[in-house]
């Protein structure tokens, strides 16, 4: 499997490669032989979540590092070197990009156990999500994606709600029945959301806006800040407070790379990537409801309370498990189930 997988990467890669080796030839001139230059990448502007915490990660290497080698940093926005799972293919090659925020689920191409982050209900609440994170209970799929992939994980950003949303209101399971919603491709997400009674369907996010005022669809789930910034609310004003999923977002490293570096260069990377996905964390929470109100008040949006979420974990849990169980993950679950506070309060 992991032959195939590099295979892939491989030709995913090679036209890339062509268009951006002209701009590193270019761009390299201006370093020495002694001097490490390193590319970090983001699909967003100077002031998204993502990137922002990809510049405080560079300050913080810059702060830490006393090595003997001079380090030199290459920022690249607003999709200069393509999509995320781009970035992630150049990482498992060793090649282009660095480091960069990425989804999961571009990892699952070497490591499935790797998408149990992507599992929705995963954590109860806020706090769950960060207690989870703390104690790294993604400590096995870290180094199943290391093992497979050669791609290191620093630290885990995210923390943003998932709500469903759309041209009706849908306050509880009566009104979920038979909601026609769109999906992410993997494939954890149609199974959730048909077990709980809704219609998946699976529709790249560039599509969501004219399947749903062309009717294909009648929502989706996605986070408030991801509904401003490409106007859903346009076609789908009515989102129900459900949080779904409280997203993880890791970030990666070019393993390949970070081999060759100076033992004090690899402390400080791994010192600075926990603290800067801590602060990518603290971005994202720290938006994600007052974007919701924002959108309110400027009656853009009708928010809901969906009064049956607790139905929502109920039915969620079985298929979790299975999905689990089928990945390799259980103990990662397990790990999760025991810091919930519907656990907690049972000690």
């Amino acid at each position: 499997m992991n032959k195939q997988a590099s295979l892939y990467t491989f030709f995913t890669v090679l036209v890339m490669l062509g268009s951006v080796v002209l701009l590193f030839s270019i761009s390299s001139r201006k370093y020495t032989d002694s001097t490490i230059v390193l590319h970090g990448a983001s699909q967003f502007d100077h002031n998204h979540a993502y990137t922002k915490a990809l510049k405080r990660f560079i300050e913080l290497v810059e702060s830490y590092y006393q090595g003997p080698v001079d380090v030199e940093f290459v920022l690249h926005a607003n999709g200069e070197l393509g999509t995320e799972k781009e970035f992630f293919a150049f990482m498992n090659i060793g090649a282009v990009v660095d480091f960069a925020v990425v989804a999961p689920s571009h990892a699952s191409t070497f490591s499935e156990m790797v998408t149990i982050m992507d599992i929705p209900f995963l954590f109860e609440d806020a706090d769950h999500y960060l207690q989870s994170i703390e104690a790294d209970v993604f400590a096995t799929a870290k180094q199943d994606v290391l093992d497979r992939a050669d791609v290191l994980i620093l630290g885990y950003g995210g923390g943003e709600k998932r709500h469903i949303f759309g041209s009706r209101p849908v306050r509880n399971m009566e009104e979920l029945a038979g909601f026609d919603m769109r999906v992410m491709g993997s494939p954890i997400q149609s199974r959730m959301f048909q077990a709980l009674g809704a219609t998946p369907t699976v529709i790249s996010s560039a599509e969501v806006y004219n399947a749903i005022q062309t009717g294909v669809i009648e929502g989706a789930e996605n986070s408030a800040a991801v509904i401003d910034l490409l106007k859903w609310y346009e076609v789908a004003e009515d989102v129900s407070v459900t949080a779904v999923s409280y997203i993880v977002r890791p970030l990666f490293f070019n393993a390949k790379r970070f081999r060759t570096f100076p033992q004090e260069l690899q402390d400080a990377i791994l010192k600075a990537g926990e603290e800067a996905m801590a602060y990518e964390r603290s971005i994202e929470m720290g938006q994600d409801d007052p974007t919701l109100i924002r959108l309110e008040e400027e009656g853009k949006i009708n928010v809901h309370q969906f009064t049956e979420r607790n139905k929502m974990l109920e039915l969620a849990a079985p298929v979790k498990r299975t999905f689990a169980e089928e990945i390799g993950a259980e103990s990662i679950l397990e790990a999760i189930n025991n810091l919930a506070p519907s656990n907690q309060n049972l000690n």
